[in-house]
């Protein structure tokens, strides 16, 4: 018994010891190579670039005090729209004393110049009644009491501007009323009732009190790299996608390119800006990024394979044509030309038929 026992062990033995040689010979044994094939179509191709960046409007205003003060009154919020003169905000007028002082004492003058020219031209018309001086001396006497009563006038006015910021001659015109200079939407307010303004000169570019855009006129602006930017004419179309609005598309026309480049991380690029056309249905908010895909070239009804078929050898390119089939079939390599490119599909401009076939890359075992 034990006998039998000991054969049938090694006849197992035996027969594990076969079977993994013939597997391990049937694993190494090379298996033939299987390539993808395809058949060249006739399509459009074109080469496109997207350019990243964001959409502003044309024109953006930072309206400005003409005068220096503290705000009183804030009239108007971000996001509403404005018309060009309607006030904003309303400035009290804190006076600069030197300016002050030159103003008072230029009133004090003034009143002195305007009483003396009164009693000259009393004195004078007395006379003249008498017919004891001429109709020129009295006329010049009385020209220089008109003149003294202006200068009192306007010194009375320059002293309201500078202690009030509005005299009561032009109140409808007051500085301390801090009026839009366009029509469009304020996009910011960054100052608060209480904050301190101080009016633009040589010195100072003055307080925003509001940003004001006309939200109807927008762009697009964006850099392009230079390896790019010969391909770009004004007038050229785009098709903008902004990030908080992907499922719209906007059209767009190249209207600007820097003629000067830009240092963009050690990269050379050119600025550049295209008129964006947006329904009135839809609101675009000031800075929104976004995508413009510009066409840089296109061949429309021409001969293409994939790119991934073609063999590239220095300036020559290479495809294998199909030939035969099943255990016959052979790849018969031929030069052809090529043209334009999308980066997935490329031009055949001669060297293949459409009734051909060619070769693809190996395709690849899942095992």
């Amino acid at each position: 018994m034990k006998k039998y026992f000991k054969i049938v062990v090694a006849a197992l033995v035996v027969l594990v010891f076969c079977g993994t040689f013939v597997f391990l010979y049937m694993k190494s044994k090379p298996q033939p190579a299987v390539y993808d094939e395809f058949a060249p179509k006739v399509t459009d191709i074109s080469k496109t670039t997207v350019i990243t960046g964001t959409i502003e409007p044309r024109d953006e205003v930072e309206v400005k005090p003409q005068i220096s003060g503290i705000i009183t009154e804030i009239y108007k919020e971000a996001g509403e729209t404005v018309k060009a003169g309607e006030v904003i905000a309303k400035v009290k007028v804190i006076p600069d004393m030197s300016q002050l002082s030159s103003a008072e004492s230029r009133v004090r003058l003034a009143d002195v110049n305007l009483k003396q020219a009164e009693v000259n031209h009393r004195r004078e018309k007395q006379l003249y009644d008498r017919q004891l001086v001429s109709a020129e001396e009295y006329d010049n006497v009385r020209q220089a009491l008109d003149q003294a009563r202006e200068e009192k006038a306007a010194a009375v006015d320059a002293l309201e501007v500078v202690r009030d910021g509005v005299s009561s001659s032009n109140a409808s015109a007051s500085s301390t009323l801090i009026r839009s200079t366009i029509s469009g939407l304020i996009l910011d307010i960054p100052v608060k009732v209480g904050n301190s303004v101080i009016l633009s000169n040589t010195f100072n570019d003055g307080t925003t009190i509001a940003t004001v855009a006309d939200m109807s006129d927008l762009i697009f602006r964006g850099n392009i790299d230079e390896t790019e930017v010969g391909q770009l004419l004004t007038g050229m179309d785009m098709k903008i996608t902004i990030g908080a609005l992907q499922n719209l598309k906007f059209d767009a026309k190249l209207e600007y390119i820097s003629p000067k480049a830009t240092d963009n991380n050690g990269a050379n690029q050119f600025e550049i800006k295209a008129a964006v056309t947006v329904p009135g249905t839809n609101k675009i908010r000031s800075g929104y990024s976004a995508n413009a895909e510009i066409v840089l070239e296109s061949a429309r009804g021409v001969l293409s394979v994939p790119e991934s078929a073609i063999e590239f050898s220095g300036s020559d390119t290479y495809v294998y044509v199909v030939k035969g089939s099943g255990e016959d079939k052979t790849y018969e390599r031929r030069k052809v030309t090529t043209g334009l490119s999308d980066g997935i599909n490329i031009e055949i401009k001669s060297g293949l038929k459409k009734t051909e076939k060619v070769r693809g890359p190996q395709k690849v075992s899942e095992e």
